[in-house]
């Protein structure tokens, strides 16, 4: 494909891509516009019918409580109680029935339970039996409750075996008597299917008064009233009245946990502000949720409004706005085209060039351009890109070889640090009374670790280092510790002296600040009592047939850091068969890809289980190294090294 088609296919991508943001961006606006309105509309008009529920309830409140006293006045005659009862239901169009229940026993000529009762349609005052009989009162629920709380309140919604198809919700108030006891509970039954037509002259108001729905259908919005636990109080479909709840049908559309603050609110009583924008999933459509909670009740009034009923106008504008740029972007499209196939011209003749120089020639001569412009500006750029790379190549063929130099001097290095250690094994072969064997890992070609031994007057002196730093400083100091140490344990055999002299060397004249750890022992092989003093090195193993433990260490600082520093001296007796296993940070320090630490607890552990001789101790620490680090890169030197002390012959 040609650079001038590319280029007008981005600068039509470009222009499509602004247009279809400002289409959106018009959308989005005129939406959260029609969102507000509507949401401050329909808020507006569940108040008015919330006002209105709330006006019938309290109605019902105070007219059962305007006649609480002329029932307690009235309880020693109680054949008076159905007059109170009918002017009840007379003051109050909205009560269906009214019934005061009496305790158990309290007019024993009337029976164990009394409960006189008055509807619109009959009337029951003869005593009722206290079992097997559908208004067996005494140990309901309800009744209990009421006479436990002492006070008035509204029921829970609950159907009654005549009015089956039409929610009921009681008002109850507790009857005294002279003694303050309470006796009785009165109670007026509100019928709540005034709700259910109030609810459809609300879905109407809806589909007619709201202009940001014009062009809605009549009937897509679902308007309920539910108790906290999202019970249906009114619905179109009466099965679900008082059996099915409306959260389980809320679920989230886009963004996660508005479901759940929507259920919370609900709960809580609070009303829908902060998600009048917010899109949900109600009985899987996505739709818009907004509700109110009704005063001096738990129940919440809910308003479900599909979201394409309000998205209409945005989707028409939209549309419009699309049929707009899709003409433009057509218009553009040829001009571009045109316009910039003329200026890429000149940019094939460089590309031609450009192949020749590619291929090694780098004295190609590139094309004249006579225009003073960015593509000018190319074609001398190529010319002094020419003139680089000439030089570049010649640069590179030297680094090359001065890398192949360096890489050569560096194995030099590497194979005379490895000669310096000891690596012959068995390493006394003609001695039944000691075993060793020790490894160097080093982190890069060269490195600083060091361990050495050897033999002078019956007694191994032993020593393992770690050099501060990495790579070819490392190494050289590692070189000269160990050449010191060599030279100093030809003269003494106290531990603690050999890292004296040691110390005074290098610290004097140390302008790098380079140091080393070390840890250097003087076994006795015909006592098995090991001498030894420490630099700040890691504490080596001492393994048993059935332990392992740790040596005691003195804190001292590393070799080279600080001159005059007497290093102190300690001491343990050797068990027959024991293991002194010595190791450097570069195991216990080990890292994994997740930069885990292999750590001191599992080098333990390794020991613990793995054999105590030097050479099958060392080969279990080095795979559990690697098991452990899988394809991490080794970040340290690793050396270790294993004294088995065995004075049997065998």
């Amino acid at each position: 494909m040609s650079f001038a088609r590319r280029l007008t296919r981005w600068v039509m991508l470009v222009l499509f891509i602004m247009m279809s943001a400002l289409g959106y961006l018009i959308y989005q606006m005129t939406k959260s516009v029609v969102v507000e309105v509507s949401g401050g509309t329909f808020h507006s008009n569940m108040n008015v019918s919330a006002m209105t529920i709330n006006k019938e309830m309290t109605d019902v409140s105070k007219t059962v409580r305007a006649n609480v006293y002329a029932v307690e006045q009235s309880l020693g005659q109680p054949d008076q109680l159905e007059g109170i009862m009918r002017r009840i239901l007379d003051q109050s169009p909205r009560v269906r029935s009214c019934g005061i229940s009496f305790i158990e026993g309290y007019y024993p000529q009337k029976g164990r339970a009394f409960c006189p009762y008055v509807s619109r349609d009959s009337v029951q005052t003869d005593s009722i039996p206290a079992v097997g009989h559908r208004d067996d009162y005494l140990k309901a629920e309800w009744f209990t409750e009421a006479l436990e709380a002492d006070s008035a309140y509204w029921s829970e919604p609950f159907f009654d075996g005549r009015y089956a198809r039409t929610p009921l919700v009681a008002y109850m108030v507790p009857i005294h008597d002279k003694q303050g006891r309470v006796v009785a509970i009165l109670g007026a039954d509100l019928s709540l299917g005034f709700m259910t037509e109030l609810l459809k002259k609300l879905n109407n108001m809806f589909g007619h008064d709201s202009w940001a729905i014009a062009f809605t259908i009549d009937g897509v919005f679902n308007s309920h009233v539910i108790t906290r636990d999202g019970t249906y109080i009114t619905h179109p479909e009466h099965q679900r009245i008082l059996k099915a709840k409306l959260y389980p049908h809320i679920k989230d559309a886009d963004e996660e946990g508005v479901a759940k603050r929507v259920i919370e609110n609900l709960k809580e009583g609070k009303r829908s502000i902060d998600e009048t924008d917010k899109v949900l999933l109600v009985n899987r459509i996505k739709s818009y949720l907004f509700y109110i909670p009704i005063s001096d009740t738990d129940w919440s009034m809910a308003v479900t409004v599909p979201v394409i009923s309000i998205d209409f106008f945005g989707i028409a504008v939209g549309a419009a706005m699309l049929l707009i740029i899709i003409g433009m972007l057509m218009v553009t499209f040829f001009v571009c085209r045109l316009a910039i196939r003329r200026a890429a011209a000149p940019l094939k003749q460089l590309a031609a060039t450009a192949d020749e120089v590619a291929s090694g020639q780098f004295d190609t001569p590139l094309p004249a351009i006579d225009s003073r412009d960015e593509i000018h500006l190319l074609r001398d750029s190529f010319e002094n890109m020419q003139h680089s790379l000439t030089d570049y190549v010649e640069e590179l063929k030297s680094a090359t070889a001065s890398k192949a130099s360096i890489e050569r001097e560096l194995n030099i290095a590497h194979n005379i640090q490895m000669a310096m250690l000891p690596k012959t094994y068995p390493a006394f072969p003609d001695r039944h009374d000691i075993d060793a064997y020790g490894l160097v890992m080093p982190a890069k070609a060269v490195g600083g670790d060091l361990y050495d031994f050897f033999i002078r007057d019956d007694q191994l002196i032993f020593c393992i280092g770690d050099v501060s730093g990495k790579g070819v400083p490392a190494s050289l100091v590692m070189a000269v510790t160990r050449s010191l140490f060599r030279n100093i344990g030809a003269y003494t055999k106290e531990p603690e002296q050999i890292l004296i002299a040691l110390n005074e060397a290098l610290s004097s004249g140390n302008d790098t600040g380079m140091f080393a750890t070390l840890f250097v022992g003087v076994l006795n092989l015909a006592t098995g009592m090991l001498n030894y003093s420490n630099a700040g090195h890691n504490p080596p193993l001492v393994l048993s047939a059935d332990n392992v433990d740790s040596l005691a260490c003195d804190a001292n600082i590393p070799v080279g850091v600080m001159e005059g520093w007497q290093y102190s001296r300690q001491e343990r007796q050797l068990n027959v068969h024991d293991t002194v296993f010595l190791y450097t940070d570069g195991l216990s320090e080990a890292e994994d890809s997740d930069h885990r630490l292999f750590g001191i607890e599992r080098v333990q552990q390794v020991a613990r289980v793995s054999a105590i001789q030097p050479l099958r101790i060392i080969e279990a620490m080095v795979s559990s190294v690697k098991l452990f680090i899988g394809d991490a890169e080794q970040s340290d030197d690793l050396t270790m090294f294993a004294i088995q002390y065995t004075p049997t012959s065998e």
